[in-house]
């Protein structure tokens, strides 16, 4: 204790501890604050697949609002493609016709965090009695799995080539790397994605958001740095702010990234 006591003899260490101290604590405050105004997870919808029916019936349901997140394709009600002008395909061409819901943030960046996706479970075993693990046993065995893959706000309509291109890499920016499919610019090289600017913003705060409201998940220093630059550049839109509420309604939380713009 001798150092504590010559430390207080100090009196400007202990003005620099004692500031040290009440800026920490402020950053703790504001912390708290912050995660408390995201609070609030996704506790109703549990089926992926029901997810999606309700994506397309309750929020996806005028024709000017079926667009997808990345090209600003067109779809219908059934699901079925109007490719953008310039658009074009050398991959997945049968998949190109089709709108598919794409996790913005993967399904693997938060399923590695459970048990059931890294192990697998004594409970996951098909009819030929072979083991597996991975997604699809998170998807049998964890309930708070099922929740996080079925968020609504994780959700977003996306050409089903360019879902499947994308795969579960991470976004970054790819300044030397081409467009995979013509003009819309949506560029993957090394297993990192560059998306096309309009879709950035709403990118970015959907990363966030998983982040704030689910502990099972967190952005690599890198990630976040972009993602908070993304939401600043880009800023929400009429659209989106409108998405965002109508998830609310029917889901029961909120996404205060996207509101706090609207």
């Amino acid at each position: 204790m001798r150092w504590i006591r010559q430390l207080f003899m100090h009196s400007h260490l202990y003005h620099f501890l004692f500031r040290f101290i009440y800026v920490a604590c402020l950053s703790l405050i504001a912390l708290s604050s912050s995660s408390a105004a995201v609070a609030g997870v996704n506790e109703k919808y549990q089926s992926f697949t029901k997810a999606k029916k309700v994506l397309m019936s309750n929020v996806y349901m005028g024709t000017l609002e079926r667009k997808t997140i990345y090209c600003g394709a067109s779809f219908d009600k059934k699901k079925n493609i109007t490719p953008p002008t310039g658009f074009k395909t050398s991959v997945y061409k049968k998949r190109a016709k089709r709108v598919e819901m794409e996790h913005v943030v993967p399904a693997e960046n938060f399923g590695r965090a459970f048990v059931e996706w890294r192990e697998g479970n004594k409970a996951c075993m098909n009819s030929k009695g072979k083991s597996f693990k991975g997604r699809k046993c998170a998807s049998k065995m964890n309930t708070e799995y099922q929740y996080m893959q079925s968020d609504l706000y994780n959700l977003y309509p996306a050409i089903g080539a360019v879902n499947a291109l994308r795969s579960n890499y991470n976004f970054t920016l790819l300044p030397s790397a081409k467009s995979d499919f013509g003009q819309c610019d949506m560029r993957i090289d090394h297993r990192k994605a560059q998306p096309p600017v309009k879709a950035r913003g709403r990118i970015a705060r959907t990363y966030m958001y998983m982040q704030a409201v689910y502990p099972k998940y967190t952005m690599s220093k890198q990630q976040q740095k972009l993602m908070i630059a993304w939401d600043k550049q880009f800023p929400v839109s009429q659209w989106e702010c409108v998405r965002a509420k109508r998830i609310e309604k029917i889901q029961g939380n909120k996404n205060m990234f996207v509101l706090r713009g609207c």
